[in-house]
């Protein structure tokens, strides 16, 4: 038995977690423009190595975001295909959420410390949300996922006395004003997103995505037809 958890808010990501937590098969794949084209493959090959067939899946996990349409649209109608097909239950866990659980896990950080998670949200701004270390060494969000600009985001305060982490510090760590840390986390983990809601089963989990803004890609309006006169 296992959980699905699926993540494509940046990289292509799946895990195979059991019930307990341990993961049983991870993988990721570095392409932020196929996510289409490769999750399918990496699940497929999760569960081969897991020795798992789709009949094993117990619940299915997925990655809201926050991220840009269409590479996270790709792995949520894949989670709720799997969910649906198997008739389990789908759980929806923020993406920054994992890099900043796993923040505190690596870096050690102890309670009251403050962790800021951003992630690239294109168009030169960042995803970004705040979360403070629990005494158990667990993450408590202090407020919704939000966009900005990175000179907008440091000229607001909100990353003062806070550990700034993730892809989107790293891409803007000058306009940040900040100083990256080498061995913090840069993308959200799916065992991590799996364990969190493992951790949130009695909260209510939605699988819906956080997009935060508009498609990148609109379809465009229909030209209306000109009319003799």
């Amino acid at each position: 038995m296992a959980i699905l958890s699926i993540d494509t808010s940046a990289a292509v990501s799946a895990s195979l977690v059991s019930p307990q937590g341990e993961e049983l098969a991870s993988d990721t794949v570095a392409q932020e423009r196929r996510h289409a084209e490769e999750l399918m493959p990496l699940i497929v090959r999760l569960l081969d190595t897991a020795r798992l067939t789709p009949e094993d899946l117990t619940a299915v996990v997925a990655g809201r975001g926050p991220a840009p349409f269409t590479g996270l649209r790709v792995g949520l109608v894949t989670a709720h295909t799997f969910a649906f097909a198997r008739d389990v239950p789908l759980y929806g866990v923020c993406s920054l959420d994992a890099i900043a659980a796993d923040t505190a896990q690596t870096l050690g950080l102890t309670a009251g410390q403050r962790i800021a998670a951003l992630s690239d949200a294109r168009r030169k701004e960042v995803y970004w949300a705040t979360y403070t270390v629990t005494p158990q060494g667990t993450i408590t969000p202090l407020d919704a996922p939000s966009v900005a600009y990175p000179a907008d985001l440091a000229a607001s305060g909100q990353l003062n006395e806070s550990v700034v982490v993730g892809a989107g510090a790293h891409l803007y760590r000058e306009q940040l004003g900040i100083d990256t840390i080498a061995d913090a986390p840069t993308r959200p983990s799916t065992t991590t997103l799996a364990r969190l809601a493992l951790a949130r089963l009695n909260e209510d989990q939605p699988a819906t995505p956080l997009y935060l803004r508009r498609p990148d890609a609109q379809v465009p309006a229909e030209r209306k037809r000109a009319t003799a006169s």
